[in-house]
């Protein structure tokens, strides 16, 4: 998904979204705006975009109610921007089904980044059969397979559920909770040590150097994610 992508930016700063206009417009996409949550809404119902930048510090609705309503009706990726960098706030913007989370000051060049990222989960992630390549892994969704180069990897079945979570999302940032409530169950919200288990059992058979980790990604204090080219 390229130059025909349809960009929502939700932000109530016009400079901030002057800025952001300039860059996604530079880069080939369709840019259209709002400066309050509930135009935001209006904008996403009626145009359905491709993917939506949310400031969460908006002046009539908190940017994380407006996540929320969204996820109503609509799976497109939500991207945030907000000065808030608490972990807390992070925490509570991906539990309610944000893809990612930038850090304001930002630059163009992560933005862009990030937004790609989050357009090819989203055109991918409706082919349960395709085959996810990120370096030398190799996942075979279909046939539940794993591979590191030629070698194929064999995983328990709790670590081919966590991993194939992070395939099903790759490059969204997953929180400890939903990554437990997907794995586990909804009774495992708290039991955040079996993930720390999980991901280092993952990382000795996948990573190179799992220490160092090129595939399975750490979110300090909010979650895990899985890398994508």
């Amino acid at each position: 998904m390229g130059e025909d992508a349809c960009v929502l930016v939700v932000e109530d700063e016009r400079q901030i979204r002057r800025f952001i206009r300039t860059a996604l417009e530079g880069a080939g996409y369709r840019v259209i705006e709002s400066d309050t949550g509930r135009g935001g809404l209006a904008e996403a119902t009626a145009h359905k975009p491709n993917l939506v930048i949310l400031d969460l510090g908006l002046p009539d609705i908190d940017g994380t109610d407006l996540i929320g309503r969204l996820r109503e009706w609509t799976s497109i990726p939500i991207i945030i921007l907000s000065a808030r960098s608490a972990e807390r706030d992070k925490i509570g913007a991906l539990d309610r089904g944000a893809d990612d989370y930038l850090t304001k000051p930002f630059g163009t060049g992560e933005l862009l980044a990030r937004l790609r990222v989050a357009l090819r989960h989203r055109s991918s992630s409706a082919d349960e059969n395709d085959v996810i390549h990120v370096g030398e892994l190799r996942v075979e969704r279909s046939r539940r397979r794993v591979f590191v180069g030629t070698q194929e990897i064999h995983l328990t079945p709790i670590e081919y559920r966590l991993l194939s979570v992070l395939v099903k999302n790759a490059g969204k940032v997953l929180t400890h909770k939903v990554l437990l409530r997907e794995v586990w169950g909804p009774g495992y919200g708290e039991h955040a040590h079996y993930l720390h288990i999980y991901m280092g059992h993952l990382r000795r058979k996948l990573e190179q150097e799992p220490a160092r980790p090129r595939y399975l990604l750490t979110e300090v204090g909010v979650g895990y994610r899985l890398a994508v080219e």
